[in-house]
């Protein structure tokens, strides 16, 4: 017996399509997602993209002329939107380990870091997952965790959207700022084990000590309602402590076929994953538990 569990698919589905592009949020959508996650910067010019990497990708990004990356590029913050636009983000460079990742990946020559409006408008009633992409172990390398909150809710705002996301980040200054200033946007609090165990960098001033060295109480403690970890730091009592608190539990990023059944079975109420297709027929494959509504 389970909890009815949610499929979100990482950077719209990254085993499949090229990550964080139009392409990939609409290749995941067919494949019937119930939310699509995908990662923010702020551009120089203030304009939301979604990225997950704070600084161009030379692993999936070529230049004007078709060229791949050296290195890594530039920061986001310090180019401007239009500057973005003329990089192609629509392949896995093929001679690099990253690539082995993917074997499964379908490229889409042509897609361009997106805008978050445009990913917002992309299908009516879409639920998005937003990761604040925040840096404050490298404090020059993005703008700070308020900042890109209240950019974020700006794009929701004047898209219509704010009711369909959930904002999540590793630095919780961001999902702290909302929960002061929007108490309407739903939050998510990612954590890992390198940020619980440098959690006076990343949460901003709580510590695990400060709550017995629960991670769910400290999520909490922030208000909820989302605790969203690293699967491999989770465990069924984690899950149960979790629960009792009243808290959703979305670990990231499931993609092996065993992972996805044991969380499952645990009574997650999300998995992240890279392969939503994949997760799709492991649920399918679970007895499901129908008096259990979605996730909170």
């Amino acid at each position: 017996m389970t909890r009815s569990c949610l499929i979100i698919g990482h950077r719209g589905a990254r085993g499949l399509f090229p990550e964080n592009t139009l392409a990939g949020f609409a290749g995941a959508l067919a494949l019937g997602v119930d939310a699509v996650e995908l990662d923010v910067g702020l551009t120089a010019d203030r304009v939301v993209v979604v990225s997950h990497d704070p600084a161009l990708n030379p692993n999936i990004t070529r230049d004007a002329a078709g060229q791949w990356l050296k290195e890594r590029g530039p920061p986001i913050r310090a180019m401007r939107a239009a500057d973005l636009a003329a990089f192609d983000v629509g392949r896995v460079r093929p001679d690099l380990d990253y690539a082995a990742q993917f074997p499964d990946q379908s490229p889409r020559d042509g897609e361009r870091i997106p805008t978050l409006q445009r990913v917002f408008c992309i299908h009516n009633g879409t639920n998005f997952i937003v990761e604040l992409k925040t840096c404050p172990d490298q404090p020059d390398l993005t703008v700070g965790g308020e900042e890109m909150a209240a950019a974020v809710t700006a794009v929701a705002d004047s898209t219509g959207v704010a009711s369909r996301i959930t904002v999540e980040g590793f630095d919780w200054r961001g999902p702290r700022h909302l929960h002061r200033s929007r108490p309407d946007v739903r939050l998510a609090w990612l954590t890992r084990a390198e940020t619980v165990r440098n959690a006076s960098v990343w949460w901003g001033g709580p510590h695990p000590g400060d709550f017995g060295g629960s991670v769910p109480r400290a999520v909490a403690a922030e208000g909820g309602p989302v605790w969203a970890p690293d699967h491999a730091d989770l465990t069924q009592d984690l899950v149960n402590e979790a629960h009792e608190l009243d808290l959703a539990v979305m670990p990231w990023t499931v993609n092996a076929a065993d992972d996805m059944a044991r969380l499952i079975g645990w009574g997650v109420d999300g998995i992240v994953t890279d392969r939503p297709d994949r997760a799709r027929q492991i649920l399918a494959s679970l007895p499901r538990h129908a008096d259990e509504g979605p996730p909170r």
